[in-house]
């Protein structure tokens, strides 16, 4: 029996919304049904978890439909999209960024069942992803009503802010409401390495450790509007950082998402 899917609700209107997370709920196919109210929203879950499908409206605040399934185009691991609209002038757009089906509301059941059926065939024709294949991605960051991407490529080093964290990236500061602990578990693989409770670095902008007064200091280097700093490494972190570094000495020839 193949697992049950974990889907994403998105719509901006609260009964709309309602109505697609119920109908959802009731397919036998479905096993959780996550719902956001916005695209940002919607990034937040996808960075947090894993999701198979994303049934999501197209006229958003922020980021409309269209454009979030721009952007998870550049997922390694993508979702299928589903989108639900009340609109059908932009199917030609919505299949143009490869959505797997196009439902009109008021939502017809015959039809959402379609769509789910279509969901749990292209999950099962997906192959399992190369085990070196890098994924691509993004950090929703909001700054003064504006939604900024942030490449997770162009991020430094990350510190935790309680239950935010603060990216400082290469295009400069971002505070998101994510943990430190999600970002350390997606991105241990990708070059990131946790140094303290506080902070999380990637390896690539390593230039060095050094010991001050009995405690260890990590530096890295500039990168883009980003400058060099220094940061703690607890001392029960300290001995995999200098393994990690140690096995992979070509980290630096990396490319660091800025400029030194």
């Amino acid at each position: 029996m193949r697992p049950a899917l974990t889907v994403l609700a998105v719509d901006d209107e609260a009964p709309a919304l309602d109505e697609l997370a119920y109908l959802l709920g009731r397919h036998p196919d479905i096993g959780e049904v996550v719902r956001v109210g916005d695209a940002t929203s919607a990034l937040r879950e996808l960075n947090q978890r894993t999701i198979d499908a994303v049934f999501l409206d197209i006229n958003m605040p922020g980021l409309s439909g269209i454009e979030l399934a721009g952007v998870l185009a550049n997922f390694a691991h993508r979702p299928a999209i589903v989108f639900v609209t009340a609109h059908d002038d932009k199917a030609v757009a919505a299949f143009d960024v490869g959505a797997i089906d196009y439902l009109l509301k008021p939502i017809r059941q015959d039809r959402l069942d379609e769509a789910v059926r279509r969901v749990a065939a292209a999950r099962s024709a997906e192959p399992p992803p190369p085990e070196d294949e890098p994924d691509s991605d993004v950090v929703p960051a909001e700054l003064g009503g504006i939604t900024h991407l942030v490449p997770r490529d162009s991020i430094g080093w990350v510190e935790a802010e309680g239950d935010y964290a603060r990216l400082h990236s290469a295009s400069g500061s971002h505070l998101v409401r994510i943990p430190l602990s999600t970002l350390e578990t997606r991105w241990r693989e990708r070059g990131f390495q946790r140094i303290h409770r506080s902070y999380l670095v990637a390896l690539r902008l390593v230039t060095g450790l050094r010991t001050s007064d009995g405690a260890v200091l990590v530096r890295l280097r500039a990168n883009g509007s980003s400058p060099a700093v220094e940061l703690p490494v607890s001392r029960r972190q300290a001995r995999e950082l200098r393994d990690r570094l140690v096995r992979d000495p070509m980290r630096h020839l990396r490319p660091a998402g800025g400029d030194d």
